[in-house]
């Protein structure tokens, strides 16, 4: 277990999405002055709401950023005390002991770990890990052979799940904002902790800007899952209904989902020992591009089935 601070470096900005200051800032610290410049006010917001002390995670540190814009980099560097910005994001190679990549596009990701993966580096991956088949195989024929690899939505730590865990769940819906394909992973990886794993079959209704996605699962248990481009306030928001209760509950505690995500990162880099099974990642994944596959066929699709005909050795 390595002792001394980890250092990390922050990879990556696409739009949309503000993971390398919110990540960068739990880890690091912040200066509020600077913060509030951020273009995604939600962040500040949450972030202001705690104990400035509160927000720092001990024994790491985010030493170096690299973004695609530049000019994002040095914003994020001013806002979370980086003290070194990348020219390009293999320069960090041989400087840090682990790498997060925090953009949200799962068809890029296997381009942008490449480097990290081959140099022997810990390398966690914003969500979704990969929503094609290609980028999915790559992935799981590098951990096979020993790479560590580490993907996660932050609702997988949401606190408000809890009290749904280890109860005869019989169907279970759950809403997203955005995209099934950046954003599903937000509605489905909550259901695998209450679930557990064990995903069977999926179908999709879908429309522009909507997809409506129909779960069935090992436990007997059914689920719904809702991704709807223009509808942001029904974020986070979770039914379950049982044999003999139900209950409702809205993920929105985003700062206590992602510090136990970034606290969960650092551990895994510190200690080698992975949280949870990649292969539930794996299954997340293939539920994804299951959906993906039925909305195009119009028909239910096998998510067991994309999983071995993946990870089969070609």
């Amino acid at each position: 277990m390595k002792t001394e601070p980890l250092r990390l470096a922050m990879l990556g900005m696409v739009p949309g999405n503000g993971h390398p200051y919110s990540w960068s800032a739990i880890i690091n610290g912040y200066d509020p002055d600077e913060m509030a410049k951020c273009p995604y006010p939600v962040i500040p917001r949450y972030l202001g709401a705690q104990s400035r002390e509160s927000v720092r995670i001990a024994g790491a540190a985010v030493t170096h950023i690299w973004t695609d814009d530049p000019h994002d980099a040095e914003k994020v560097a001013r806002a979370s005390s980086i003290p070194f910005i990348a020219r390009r994001m293999e320069d960090v190679i041989g400087q840090v002991d682990g790498v997060i990549i925090a953009t949200d596009d799962g068809t890029d990701h296997v381009r942008r770990a490449r480097p990290f993966i081959e140099a022997g580096l810990p390398v966690f991956i914003d969500k979704p890990l990969a929503i094609t088949r290609d980028e999915l195989a790559q992935f799981i024929t590098w951990k096979k052979q020993g790479a560590r690899i580490l993907s996660s939505s932050g609702m997988r730590y949401a606190p408000e799940i809890q009290e749904l865990t280890g109860k005869p769940w019989r169907w279970l819906t759950a809403f997203t904002c955005k995209s099934w394909e950046s954003y599903g992973i937000h509605a489905l990886e909550p259901l695998l902790r209450i679930l557990g794993a064990g995903f069977q079959e999926v179908r999709s209704e879908a429309r522009p800007g909507s997809d409506i996605v129909y779960l069935s699962h090992r436990s007997g248990a059914q689920a719904t899952l809702a991704a709807i481009d223009d509808a942001p306030g029904s974020f986070g928001v979770l039914h379950a209904y049982g044999t003999t209760e139900h209950a409702s509950v809205v993920l929105k505690d985003t700062y206590t989902a992602f510090r136990g995500q970034m606290l969960a990162v650092v551990q895994w880099m510190q200690t080698g020992d992975d949280p949870y099974p990649f292969m539930e990642t794996v299954e997340l994944m293939a539920v994804i591009i299951a959906t993906i596959e039925s909305r195009s066929l119009g028909r239910r699709i096998s998510v067991e089935q994309i999983i071995d005909e993946i990870s089969a050795p070609k």
